[in-house]
């Protein structure tokens, strides 16, 4: 109901000085109306926040260690891999896929010549490989990124 600890707060006050009451059945009734509902109001709102941290805490370490892993993560395949399915229903692990590796290498080799991303696009797509120039920008900053993490 609330985006935090402190949004809980500040709504139920706001609520008071416009002379509404907030029932929630479940805690028993009016929660603005006495200084206990408040109190237990304020108790459930922080470790609501408490767990809504641990839960991104949680699914950023999942990410982590499947990226660590090689497995995908879900949404689009990146380009230059293939999804390899995983028999026990785990998330596929990527493969190289020689073509489009070879499609990267010549993304790298024209950027460093000083090609365009509309340059470079062009002669990928001469190549079969229907991308677009924001699909090179993001390949090539994976890959200054992946050779700054290697430094």
């Amino acid at each position: 109901m609330f985006r935090s600890s402190l949004d809980a707060l500040a709504t139920i006050q706001s609520f008071k000085k416009r002379k509404i009451s907030l029932w929630l059945l479940d805690l028993g009734g009016d929660v603005s109306g006495n200084g206990i509902s408040e109190l237990i109001m304020t108790i459930l709102a922080a470790v609501a926040t408490f767990e809504h941290g641990l839960i991104s805490e949680r699914i950023a370490d999942a990410k982590r260690q499947l990226r660590h892993r090689g497995r995908h993560q879900g949404g689009d395949r990146p380009f230059g891999f293939q999804i390899v399915p995983e028999l026990d229903g785990k998330a596929g692990k990527l493969a190289p896929d020689p073509a489009e590796q070879s499609a990267i290498g010549t993304m790298l080799a024209m950027r460093q010549a000083g090609g365009t991303l509309m340059a470079i696009r062009d002669a990928v797509r001469a190549k079969g490989f229907p991308i677009s120039h924001q699909t090179v920008a993001r390949i090539l900053g994976r890959h200054a990124a992946a050779a700054e993490a290697a430094e």
